[in-house]
């Protein structure tokens, strides 16, 4: 399947059926299953045998999309979890203890940010942010030898920060440094972060990779493009595991994705359901469409809002005059998604007037699916963060996220357009 193109790979890849079986992968909701020798069920808990044997470690409709997403990120392996939070924190957890550190950058998604700032620390694992513009040298200082791992987004949720890939990837490969990327909202459609340097890819599968809002999940990609073996940075690794008769993951070809699942799975239980895993399986089968028209549509609004009189700024990647535009291009020359952002002429009670006269485009908390909606960060996913924090991550107090659907984008802006006159 390597060779086949994007689009192809979203319909066809994850699942191979065999003669007089099902054309899609159906929904295995059964949490055990049946081995009629002892030996091999032994076989399968000492993980030398592949198959299921429990879903809270994997079942056959999650490993459909966990393949389908592998596939479309050209990584070697991934990991269904239960939501997109729950991957980055099994990202972080398998590599990351007590006394360690990892860095992230400041423009992510707030409830990664109070992960990092508030939860992390809790148990020992403290977070280094760094502002994402800043010059390579600056991020680098944070780096020292209990370091496991650099973490930004794609695309920064809602501050639409693009990120420099080269850059970061460039600290990393020096250090020895895990680099991780969420890429939810560019998806591999539009990006594939493997091609500029990232050794993890995470994703909050219920957004675009589902498309509908249907199903809550989350995937970990293990690129398998990282050297663990004998990196004294990773001991865990190179540490025999006494859990598993003495296995050492760095001699695996899927050391992070096989730790991951064989402990932190297995210890923690965050697992992708089986329901999920089905839905989200079959909403990705149309993800290249749908990032085609995302993107068309958020690029024609952006260009709306940008000349409307009653808006301060707007921020899309595809705008000539932005700041990331010409990182876009070289990163995402495909389309630059659906999530935009825009600040109001006036403070948060002038937001909330204009979001309550919209008709067409809901409130609600999310983003990426087929239907265009709205959010006020700082009153909502940001709320916890403190005024610096805020400015750290890029959200003023007039910020409103805006996630463009596939509607027809004439009905998206007359939307936009008779809210804004009722200000």
């Amino acid at each position: 399947m390597s060779d086949y193109k994007i689009e192809t790979l979203c319909v066809q890849a994850g699942y191979a059926p065999k003669q007089g079986e099902a054309r899609i992968p159906p929904v295995a909701q059964s949490t055990t299953f049946f081995y009629p020798e002892t030996k091999a069920m032994a076989d399968l808990f000492d993980l030398k045998s592949d198959g299921y044997f429990y879903s809270r470690l994997s079942n056959p409709t999650v490993a459909a999309f966990e393949g389908k997403v592998a596939a479309l990120e050209g990584g070697l392996c991934a990991i269904g979890c239960a939501s997109g939070m729950s991957a980055t924190s099994l990202a972080v957890f398998t590599v990351a203890g007590a006394g360690d550190n990892i860095l992230s950058s400041s423009a992510v998604y707030g409830g990664t940010y109070n992960l990092f700032s508030t939860t992390l620390p809790k148990l020992g694992i403290e977070c280094r942010f760094f502002d994402p513009d800043a010059p390579a040298e600056e991020i680098e200082k944070l780096v020292d030898g209990r370091t496991k791992m650099i973490f930004a987004e794609t695309i920064a949720n809602p501050s639409i920060v693009v990120l420099d890939f080269e850059k970061i990837a460039a600290i990393s490969k020096k250090h020895g440094v895990l680099f991780a990327v969420d890429n939810t909202l560019a998806t591999p459609v539009l990006c594939r972060p493997k091609e500029w340097g990232a050794n993890l890819i995470i994703h909050s599968s219920s957004k675009y990779l589902d498309g509908h809002a249907a199903a809550l999940g989350g995937v970990i990609v293990d690129c398998g493009n990282f050297g663990f073996k004998d990196n004294a940075r990773y001991s865990s690794f190179n540490e025999p595991d006494e859990s598993y008769h003495g296995l050492v993951y760095a001699t695996l070809e899927a050391a992070f994705g096989t730790k991951c699942r064989a402990q932190l799975i297995r210890d923690l239980g965050a697992v992708m359901s089986p329901q999920n895993g089905f839905i989200s399986y079959i909403g990705s089968d149309t993800l290249a469409l749908r990032m085609e028209r995302h993107s068309k549509n958020a690029e024609k609004i952006a260009a709306y809002l940008k000349n409307h009189p009653k808006i301060d700024w707007v921020k899309h990647p595809s705008l000539k005059d932005n700041k990331y535009h010409s990182l876009a291009e070289k990163y995402l020359p495909e389309g630059q998604g659906g999530m935009l952002s825009f600040g109001l002429k006036g403070g948060t009670e002038k937001c909330a007037k204009f979001m309550e006269a919209l008709k067409l485009i809901t409130q609600e908390t999310h983003v990426a699916d087929v239907r265009s909606c709205i959010l006020h960060p700082a009153s909502t996913t940001h709320r916890q963060l403190s005024e610096q924090d805020l400015i750290k991550a890029g959200v003023p107090h007039n910020l409103i996220r805006l996630s463009v659907g596939i509607e027809n984008s004439d009905d998206i802006i007359a939307d936009l357009k008779q809210a804004l006159e009722k200000i």
